[in-house]
């Protein structure tokens, strides 16, 4: 078989971080991995039987995304067969389609021969994903906020935050539509006031780096968390006892089904095998935020 020409790496996210309700998101150090080979067909191969159900053609997400960058400059592209390895949980609220999505971007940017900035991918990305959390921390890195709307997009990145993470992963997937049809049609003003205000403190404690009042307001959301978190086999005991751990605190990962736990940077292994002992329904996973966002590799 002919040897690829080069390589994209994506990382996971976790999206929201409490009351920052489809504008803040984070990368984290579990990846997406496409070789990427030339082919008179499209085809996509993944490993692992954890993604064995997904679509292996043009009707690939990633193939799409390729497909879709292409059109919105009036070029095609040449069939490719793409390699996935990937060590993100799938449909577990660790933005599994928004890696997908970013890889599409970054190798058809590669293909086309083309550069966009920052706000073109991201703003790409969230014309597919429907919404701009998950995917612009997938393609920047470090910590993402945002502001996405049909006729406007912002973006801000925070540099890689200096702590650990805890992530709790159920043994059964949660599709996002599913989710946020629990949410609420609206919320009181004065309710709306409280969870922008949770957001507001929320972003500004991670700009300057202090977690501890970053925890406090990841576990004030009114968004969402309230609404959701029945789904969650022993929240409110896990929060407790993240709490008497350490930890700066404790949410929903995206959509869910996966628990977000920020903790001090070094004690992530700890708290999560003390997690695991506890609470044996999750995996508990150790890992640090990532900086890169997607990125090429030259050769795999």
């Amino acid at each position: 078989m002919e040897a690829p020409m080069f390589s994209v790496a994506v990382p996971a996210t976790t999206a929201n971080i409490g009351p920052g309700y489809d504008s803040v998101g984070m990368a984290l150090a579990l990846y997406m991995t496409v070789a990427v080979t030339a082919s008179h067909a499209w085809a996509v191969h993944y490993d692992g039987e954890e993604y064995a159900g997904l679509a292996t053609g043009t009707d690939n997400l990633i193939v799409q995304t390729i497909q879709d960058v292409a059109a919105r400059h009036g070029k095609e592209v040449e069939p490719h067969v793409l390699q996935v390895h990937s060590t993100i949980p799938l449909g577990k609220g660790l933005g599994s389609s928004a890696t997908a999505i970013a890889a599409g971007i970054v190798i058809a940017e590669r293909l086309l021969g083309v550069t966009f900035t920052s706000i073109e991918k991201a703003r790409i990305g969230s014309e597919l994903e429907g919404h701009s959390d998950n995917v612009t921390a997938a393609l920047l890195g470090g910590v993402t906020v945002t502001y996405y709307t049909e006729d406007t997009m912002e973006v801000i990145q925070l540099p890689k935050p200096s702590i650990g993470a805890v992530l709790l992963v159920p043994p059964q997937a949660l599709k996002t539509e599913e989710s946020r049809g629990l949410l609420p049609l609206e919320l009181s003003h004065s309710e709306a006031a409280a969870g922008s205000a949770a957001s507001n403190m929320l972003v500004t404690a991670i700009a300057t780096g202090d977690w501890e009042l970053a925890g406090r307001m990841m576990e004030k959301d009114v968004f969402h968390e309230p609404h959701r978190k029945r789904l969650f086999p022993s929240f409110d005991e896990i929060r407790t006892v993240c709490h008497s751990l350490g930890a700066y605190g404790m949410t929903i990962s995206g959509a869910g089904p996966s628990l977000f736990v920020a903790v001090k940077d070094g004690e992530e292994t700890v708290i999560a095998q003390k997690l695991k002992e506890q609470f044996p329904y999750y995996q508990a996973i150790a890992l640090q935020p990532a900086e890169e966002g997607a990125r090429v590799l030259e050769r795999v």
